[in-house]
């Protein structure tokens, strides 16, 4: 199965020009402690970690890639801090098309790692992702670049490449499946894409169905990208652009990109938005994997962080079903496990040693 079994829902490509990784399905995971011991009864993740190339990009690049070879375009001009960067190069090497990308001053280098597996090339952009004019000034050259012939300029958002964008669309379809009576989703954002096609996916479905849930979708950043959250929370009709202090790859989008509509589309769903600092989303990131065994990137923690905030605030109801998207693995940002491990150590033992070294009362790891 993969996302192509809501193709009618998307944006039209034809059956023979689809590209199929085994993207889509990811599942529904119930929380085992941190949901609980935050009264949270009903918490659940869907795991976007899951995908192909590991995270939820590749319902974008399956819908984007496949436009473009529908298209006969052979080129695939796009802009990535890691996950959209990573997802555009395999769909590309699955359809023979060339990618071309304009990198984030700040992506993880695992993540460059596997663009360029899959044959990318790449361009590191001096602030890009970090100061709004050079982020708008990068912006502007790819539209020049890819309005060549048999080129496609792809970027996750609505903004730049809706029929991509339709394809992140399939997440609420698949958690109408998973969870009839969720009421609240809580999504992280940079530009604000995925946050804006969850929204509309949950419309879409509710338009075939008046009797499907209408769950509040919530817009979580972090503090140092706040560029819709808290105008969403204070009842701004618009996003507004912000110099970039994050250090959380992935959310590192200093200009209004999908913004504006993002805050008519979470508001009218009964969301607000949710800002967590870096520390909080280290920390989520760290319980996640040690009390749940779940192993997300900081990106990928951020919706829960957002959660257990609203839940402390009194936001949430205890016994009310919610969804935090763990957007992308860990194995996306190296730096960031380090983070997590830096006190553990691994000693070398003699095998005559091993048997005391595991018993009970050993503790050799911080």
């Amino acid at each position: 199965m993969s996302i192509w079994r809501w193709a009618q829902h998307f944006e039209p490509i034809p059956e023979t020009s689809r590209i199929d990784l085994g993207e889509g399905d990811t599942p529904l995971i119930r929380s085992r402690k941190i949901g609980p011991e935050a009264g949270l009864n009903e918490l659940h993740f869907k795991l976007e970690s899951t995908n192909p190339t590991g995270s939820y990009k590749d319902r974008f690049a399956a819908a984007a890639v496949s436009d473009i070879r529908a298209r006969g375009e052979k080129r695939c001009v796009a802009t990535s801090s890691g996950n959209t960067g990573a997802a555009l190069a395999a769909y590309c090497a699955a359809a023979g098309v060339r990618c071309q990308i304009a990198i984030v001053e700040t992506a993880p280098e695992d993540k460059l790692r596997q663009m360029l597996a899959y044959g990318a090339d790449l361009f590191r952009v001096k602030g890009f992702g970090l100061d709004p004019a050079v982020t708008a000034s990068t912006f502007e050259t790819l539209n020049e670049v890819a309005a060549a012939p048999e080129a496609s300029l792809q970027i996750s958002a609505f903004k730049y490449s809706p029929v991509g964008m339709s394809g992140v669309r399939s997440i609420s379809f698949e958690l109408v499946e998973q969870l009839p009576l969720v009421k609240h989703v809580f999504c992280p954002a940079g530009g604000g894409g995925l946050t804006l096609a969850v929204a509309q996916g949950f419309q879409i479905a509710r338009d075939q169905n008046p009797t499907t849930a209408a769950p509040a979708v919530h817009c979580a950043q972090p503090e140092g990208n706040d560029t819709i959250a808290t105008p969403l929370r204070n009842g701004d009709d618009q996003a507004r652009d912000v110099q970039c202090a994050s250090a959380i790859s992935g959310l590192q989008v200093a200009n209004v990109i999908d913004g504006h509509e993002v805050i008519v589309a979470c508001r009218a769903s009964g969301g607000t938005g949710h800002t967590v600092s870096d520390q909080e989303i280290w920390d989520t990131q760290r319980q996640l994997a040690i009390e749940e065994g779940i192993f997300a990137e900081p990106a990928g923690a951020v919706a829960l962080a957002a959660a257990l905030k609203a839940r402390a605030a009194g936001e949430i109801n205890a016994n009310e079903p919610t969804v935090c998207l763990i957007t992308g693995s860990g194995f996306k940002d190296a730096s960031s496990v380090d983070r997590m491990t830096s006190s553990r150590k691994v000693p070398l033992v003699e095998a005559a040693d091993l048997a005391a070294s595991l018993s009970p009362s050993s503790r050799p790891c911080a």
